[in-house]
């Protein structure tokens, strides 16, 4: 706790040990995962995936990646946090060191794997890694709550899979990947260097989407560098530092925008989703490029009627601002321009096309709404100081979105005064505060999480219900 105040983590990490891992996934699979030392000196998890090229599972591939654009991390183990995120008596001396009473946990290498190729092989993998998650966090006092993976590249095991870890495996939660990497349409043969992406958004994965509502859990989407993911600028950096400035947010920002503007969350009113590790200083900046955009473009345009100024108006502007030598040449021109410009052959509201109406459905819900009504979770680490001018730039609203997060297990995760340091950024109304560091996880993850704190939670959870909301 911090100063009475309930602490949750909701984006935590473990360091998953492939060679672990692999006694929890089926045997024809364990070879096809395993431990290498790369080029540069560094440990990478090498799976053998299909291969397009071959048609076989021939193709090696190492995670995160080595080299060349969208370059993963290296060097990348933190000496505060390493052990903890692998062996959690570790953890929870350092969570008790800080007065974080719970962590969810979410897992590294798993973050790739909506980038296998192989779909049973994909499959497998998230059924051994929780397997393996929900067994390690056994027996730690329910202050370590795994979150599941699923396997987007088949929809139907993905929904069974959700069913699974939360009602078989107790989870509180699972984690999609931001979009699916697909064949590019003009490089087909070239997949997976050359891609596109299909986005969680995507009616495709709509049936993920209505379990998480039926399942009652907040989604989380997390991104990774390194992982052949699609991530718009983040494919164009060949840095690691470059890769991890643009790729969380770059994708976490496409996925918040493809799921109000696809109208993801007009289908699923109660769907609560997480977009975790990208930051929240941003938020308010897209959310306002989000209403903009709407107001001007979808619910105040009428594209079968488009502004046309009248002719005697234009022709007038022209001559005042030629002047008036040779007015009947100019009447000429400007008539002639004017037809030009505004040829009322083709005439806008005979364009019989569809596509004129950008997101015509949601005329009527200002995507606003979708933060106010609490879908929409961000995240924040210790020295982010973006909680504390959210609520300026979108008022109350913008109190009940970030949730608290050390990214314990991770290179850039603070350990050290990671809770203090958050609570005193800035100076923060003890109510605000209370929904930075544990409220808006409770909203977020909702009765799951609230359901299994600590019994000396239990009533500090409660009272939180109302409050973020």
């Amino acid at each position: 706790m911090y100063q009475g105040l309930m602490v949750i983590d909701a984006d935590a990490h473990k360091l998953e040990n492939p060679l672990v891992m692999r006694d929890y996934i089926d045997p024809e699979y364990r070879d096809r995962i395993g431990l290498v030392i790369d080029s540069l000196g560094d440990q990478r998890a090498r799976i053998v995936d299909f291969n397009p090229a071959t048609g076989k599972n021939d193709f090696t591939r190492l995670f995160p990646q080595p080299q060349g654009m969208g370059k993963g991390g290296f060097r990348n183990l933190h000496p505060d946090t390493t052990l903890g995120a692998m062996f959690n008596r570790v953890r929870i001396e350092h969570m008790d060191q800080e007065g974080i009473d719970v962590q969810v946990i979410f897992g590294t290498l798993n973050l790739i794997f909506s980038s296998i190729l192989d779909k049973d092989l994909a499959i497998a993998l998230c059924r051994g890694y929780n397997n393996y998650i929900a067994e390690d966090c056994k027996g730690y006092d329910n202050r370590l709550k795994p979150i599941g993976v699923i396997p987007l590249q088949d929809v139907d095991a993905a929904v069974a899979e959700m069913h699974r870890c939360v009602n078989e495996l107790g989870m509180i939660s699972v984690a999609v990947a931001p979009n699916l990497p697909i064949p590019h349409p003009k490089a087909p043969d070239a997949f997976p260097e050359i891609r596109s992406c299909k986005t969680i958004s995507h009616p495709d994965f709509r049936p993920i989407l209505q379990a998480a509502v039926d399942l009652n859990i907040g989604l989380g989407i997390h991104g990774g560098p390194g992982s052949y993911m699609v991530g718009g600028i983040s494919d164009y950096t060949e840095t690691f530092v470059l890769t991890h400035i643009f790729v969380q947010r770059n994708q976490q920002q496409l996925a918040m925008a493809r799921m109000v503007f696809d109208g993801a969350f007009e289908q699923f009113p109660d769907l609560r989703v997480g977009f975790l590790e990208g930051g929240c200083g941003w938020v308010p900046d897209l959310a306002h490029a989000f209403h903009e955009h709407w107001e001007k473009r979808i619910r105040d345009f009428d594209p079968k009627h488009p502004y046309r100024p009248s002719l005697m108006d234009f022709t007038k502007l022209m001559i005042q601002e030629r002047g008036t030598h040779n007015n009947v040449n100019l009447i000429g021109q400007a008539k002639n321009l004017f037809d030009l410009l505004w040829n009322a052959q083709h005439d806008p509201a005979k364009i019989d096309d569809a596509s004129l109406y950008e997101h015509y459905e949601l005329r009527h819900r200002d995507p606003i709404e979708y933060f106010a009504r609490g879908q929409i979770f961000t995240s924040f680490e210790s020295d982010d100081p973006g909680p504390s001018y959210m609520h300026l730039a979108m008022g109350e609203m913008g109190k009940h979105l970030a949730c608290f997060s050390g990214d314990y297990g991770h290179w850039d995760g603070v350990l050290h005064n990671c809770v203090q340091d958050a609570a005193t950024v800035a100076e923060y109304e003890r109510e605000h505060l209370e929904l930075l560091l544990s409220g808006n996880a409770l909203a977020l993850y909702g009765d799951r999480l609230r359901q299994s704190l600590p019994d000396y939670l239990q009533t500090k959870g409660s009272g939180l219900t109302a409050l973020s909301k």
